[in-house]
């Protein structure tokens, strides 16, 4: 992965949730802040356990990993978890650390005009188990900042041809049979708002798609009547009032991404898309991470703040072997410093 340095006062701008103390998040926190492909002198304040993340620098050291930050040179907000955590183990124990954990990196986040967030990952199952039952961290965060027009948008950086991938989720986490009803008109355009400000970043006259519901996009009506009855005709409103934006859909989901593999693979082409609308959470995250597992950053859209976090799991299964990788870490960091940019 090729990245750009920003300017070092850029270097105090990021708060650090360390997610579930089970999991991965420390160990791939300490693995990205000593990767090279970060800017040197980096000060980010961290939010969790000293002694937790001492104890996963010296278990890394004792297993060779000898790219690691030192805790001891890092800014850290201690809140000590209070009981015995078993790496690969997620208990309501860990569930509470990384909720309190993600709460007061918020509180810091406004109280020190910070500009970005980034979140190691969590076990929706531990917060449930002590009490916290949300569908993740997007949601509490939106409740946090008093919002409720948070927006889950996937980036990635192609390591071979330097083309952004962005996928954009028009629902998030809610069970699939919820999905037809929590589509609306009024929600597809709000998103496609939300998609066509990111994508301006990068192009003023971005080219965007927009996924289907059904499969072949309802073939007219004979697999569904979804895209016939509002989600062609809202698409239709919205690009009239978006004359400078190529909008393309509804597409068939099958076929949605191919244009944006080329892309990943091939660098840009003409029918490259500068961003994708998916309908609902797999639908856009099984593509996305087909392409880009290590490099793809979970960033959270309407929010006072800019959110990142690595695009994988907490990695239970892998937990306290010092095996996890750090890429998709360093690319959330390198995004939220990148984004955050006034």
């Amino acid at each position: 992965m090729t990245f750009s340095h920003p300017s070092s006062d850029a270097n105090d701008r990021l708060v650090i949730a360390l997610g579930d103390p089970a999991g991965i998040g420390m160990e791939v926190t300490l693995k990205a802040l000593a990767d090279p492909r970060l800017p040197s002198g980096m000060n980010p304040l961290v939010v969790g356990c000293r002694a937790s993340l001492e104890q996963t620098y010296s278990r890394l050291k004792a297993q060779q990993c000898s790219q690691i930050a030192d805790p001891s040179d890092l800014d850290i907000d201690d809140l000590p978890i209070g009981e015995d955590i078993t790496q690969g183990k997620p208990s309501s124990a860990s569930g509470a650390a990384s909720f309190r954990w993600l709460s007061h990196a918020v509180s810091r986040v406004k109280e020190t005009r910070k500009l970005a967030l980034v979140t190691a990952p969590i076990a929706k199952y531990a917060w449930h188990a002590a009490g916290h039952l949300y569908p993740g961290q997007t949601e509490r965060l939106a409740e946090l900042d008093g919002t409720n027009q948070a927006s889950m948008l996937f980036t990635a950086i192609s390591p071979t041809t330097g083309w952004r991938l962005n996928t954009l989720l028009a629902t998030t986490h809610i069970p699939l049979q919820m999905v037809p009803t929590a589509l609306t008109s009024e929600l597809l355009l709000s998103k496609l708002d939300v998609l066509c400000d990111f994508c301006q970043r990068f192009n003023p006259n971005p080219h965007l798609l927009v996924a289907g519901l059904n499969p072949h996009a309802g073939e007219q009506g004979r697999l569904g009547l979804e895209e016939k009855d509002w989600l062609i005709p809202a698409l239709q409103m919205w690009q009239e009032s978006h004359p400078h934006v190529q909008l393309d859909g509804p597409m068939p989901p099958d076929t949605c991404w191919l244009s944006a593999a080329k892309a990943w693979q091939q660098g840009k082409q003409p029918e490259s898309p500068d961003g994708i609308l998916a309908l609902y959470h797999d639908q856009g995250l099984i593509p996305m991470k087909l392409m880009a597992f290590d490099e793809a950053v979970n960033t959270t859209l309407g929010l006072s703040f800019l959110r990142t976090s690595p695009d994988h799991g907490t990695g239970f299964d892998i937990a306290g072997r010092g095996v996890a990788r750090s890429t998709s870490m360093v690319a959330a960091i390198r995004a939220a410093l990148d984004l955050s940019q006034p």
